[in-house]
């Protein structure tokens, strides 16, 4: 009974909440529509910000920009300048190139290439292709994109050009002869690649390591390309070489040359020492004993006639020279000449 009881008060009870409490589904209902509401009120309010910022918004400006602002590329081959823009309302903008130097001059105006590029470059776009380029193509180019029909018409963006160059057989200066305990040096150069090259030298068709220590005997400095003794031996004689190398084509190599080194020969030096100081006595003594006979005096006859034993020369003076002509002529004996009979060829009167 009490169960009973119960049970009908809890029917009761869930009764009087279904009468007091609205439907689930009209529940939703009215929710939804506050969110609408809501939503349109906010709408309402943030719009006209929207607009007024779409109408002060400055318009968007000719954008020129490059995939590579700097190019490398070697010698003789192609070479890509890019230029990509970007245009408010103009779909045919004017696209021109130019390069900087002392003047400035056209690559690409009206249409088509000027001056050197004329024939050898092509254009897709605003991007440039320069055909077996040289050194006198290095530089710096700029791209231009003129846009009349857009607010802000016009952009442009820069481009460096560098040619690069292989090494070329560089001179190398190898002395044939040196004397023990003297300083050598052997140089190698090449001036024209680019980027500047670097050297190794080679002796008997075998590579010359760098030395690592203090005491060596030689020294090596890749990037002048000078290999020094300090003081050559025996030991140094062979066949040098030098090899130059930029990381740009292949390196090049000049010619092999053999260098002697020799002891000193103390005695054919003393000899010569000596030689030379007799000379120079003898000359000096002759020269006091001839002065002291007169044989520079003005008077004398043989002063014009003077040998130099010390310099190797011999001077011969004009009245020498006279002289011997003049005995020249002594010897002369004109031909005999035919008598010829007296003629009368003129008539005069006393």
């Amino acid at each position: 009974m009490p169960d009973e009881l119960s049970g009908s008060c809890e029917q009761v009870n869930n009764k009087a909440e279904a009468r007091d409490l609205p439907p689930r589904s009209f529940l939703r209902r009215r929710d939804s529509r506050q969110s609408l509401g809501t939503i349109m009120m906010g709408t309402s309010l943030y719009l006209p910000v929207v607009i007024l910022l779409m109408q002060c918004s400055p318009s968007v400006p000719v954008t020129v920009t490059t995939n590579r602002h700097k190019v490398e590329v070697e010698e003789h081959k192609d070479a890509v300048l890019s230029c990509i823009f970007y245009t408010e309302k103009d779909q045919q903008p004017r696209i021109e190139w130019k390069k900087k130097g002392k003047d400035v001059s056209f690559v690409f105006f009206g249409g088509k290439f000027r001056g050197p590029f004329e024939g050898r470059a092509t254009i897709e776009g605003a991007t440039v292709t320069l055909k077996k380029v040289t050194q006198e193509d290095a530089g710096e180019y700029r791209c231009e994109i003129s846009a009349p029909k857009d607010s802000v018409n016009l952009g442009e963006t820069n481009v460096t050009l560098k040619v690069l160059v292989p090494p070329q057989t560089p001179l190398c200066e190898i002395p044939s002869s040196a004397v023990t305990g003297s300083v050598v040096q052997l140089s190698c150069r090449d001036q024209h690649s680019i980027p500047p090259a670097t050297y190794s030298w080679y002796k008997d068709n075998q590579p010359m390591n760098p030395p690592r220590h203090a005491n060596a005997t030689y020294l090596i400095n890749s990037r002048t390309g000078v290999l020094e003794f300090k003081s050559v031996a025996k030991e140094d004689t062979g066949r040098y070489s030098c090899l130059a190398s930029n990381g740009v084509g292949l390196p090049k190599m000049c010619e092999a040359k053999h260098m002697t080194i020799e002891d000193v020969n103390i005695t054919a030096i003393v000899a010569t020492v000596l030689g030379v100081f007799l000379a120079v006595l003898i000359c000096g003594c002759g020269g006091f004993l001839l002065q002291r006979n007169g044989f520079f005096s003005p008077g004398h006859r043989g002063r014009s006639f003077w040998i130099s034993q010390c310099h190797g020369a011999a001077h011969i003076s004009s009245q020498t020279l006279h002289r011997a002509e003049d005995m020249s002529n002594v010897n002369y004996i004109p031909p005999p000449q035919e008598p010829q009979d007296f003629k009368h060829t003129q008539s005069f009167m006393l």
